[in-house]
Formats: structure tokens, C-alpha cells, sequence
């Protein structure tokens, strides 16, 4: 479980003294522990893995967020710690799918679906997203599927 990758990680960072590491291990068990609470009161079950993933990847967003930000802004050196975060979220998060593989799913997804027009992309991305949810860039995906109709 990656649960358990980022608690021995962090710690790993303790022992060996690196603060920046542990920090960041620190601010993502954090975003974990959030959202487990906004998910008992929801009362909706997701595994684990599943939460895990999207809290990562939500956080790798805001990274590569920050990072054009500081970059057009001038801040290299906060851009720096910014990527040095990232390095770390992206180092828990399972290998995305390549274009082409993306490309494959897309078109297996409109089959299942039955999609044959660019109304049925709300369908079409919901079954990507239940299938290959934590492999899959949904942003790649969208840009991807609307080019295919």
C-alpha cells in the first residue's frame, strides 16, 4: 500500500536527518489524514490506493502549478524547493499511461460506452475514470477524446 510506503519513508528521512524530505512526507501523511476525515463524514467507500493516488496527484498539480508561477515570477529558488517537492509526491505516484496506451483506452471506453458523438464524452470519461483512474491523466485523456470525435 502506498500508505505504508510514505510512513517507512518518512521514517527513513527522520533517521537520517533530511529535513526537506520529512517536511514533505510530513504535509502529504497530512493531505492523507484530511482527506480520510472529509471521507468518513461523506459516507462514501473508496480504497485506499485509490485515495492515496488522487491525493497525490492533486498535490503534484499544485506543485507544477507553483512552479510556472515562481518561474514567470522570478523566484527560481522557490520554484527549486517547489520541484524538489514534486520530485518526492511523483516518486509515490504508480507510472501514468503513455499517449498511446491512453489513446487505446479511449477508444476500448467509447466502445463499451457506445459513444458516437462528443455528447457521449461525459460517459466515455466516466468509464475511464472508474477503469483507469489512477494511471490515466484525465486532463491528456479529455484533450484526446474530444480530438477523436
Amino acid at each position: 500500500m502506498i500508505r505504508d510506503d510514505i510512513k517507512a519513508a518518512t521514517i527513513t528521512a527522520m533517521k537520517a536527518k533530511e529535513k526537506e524530505r520529512t517536511a514533505t512526507l510530513r504535509q502529504i501523511s497530512a493531505k492523507i489524514k484530511d482527506r480520510d476525515i472529509a471521507e468518513r463524514t461523506s459516507g462514501k467507500e473508496i480504497p485506499d490506493d485509490e485515495l492515496v493516488t488522487s491525493v497525490l496527484q492533486k498535490m503534484a498539480k499544485q506543485r507544477r502549478e507553483s512552479i510556472t508561477m515562481y518561474v514567470d515570477g522570478g523566484r527560481e529558488e522557490l520554484a527549486d524547493k517547489e520541484r524538489s517537492e514534486l520530485a518526492i509526491i511523483e516518486g509515490f505516484l504508480p507510472q501514468m499511461m503513455s499517449e498511446e496506451e491512453t489513446k487505446a483506452a479511449i477508444e476500448a471506453a467509447k466502445v463499451t460506452v457506445g459513444a458516437a458523438s462528443i455528447k457521449d464524452m461525459g460517459k466515455v470519461m466516466a468509464e475511464l475514470k472508474s477503469k483507469y483512474g489512477a494511471v490515466v491523466d484525465m486532463g491528456t485523456a479529455s484533450a484526446i477524446l474530444k480530438k477523436s470525435f
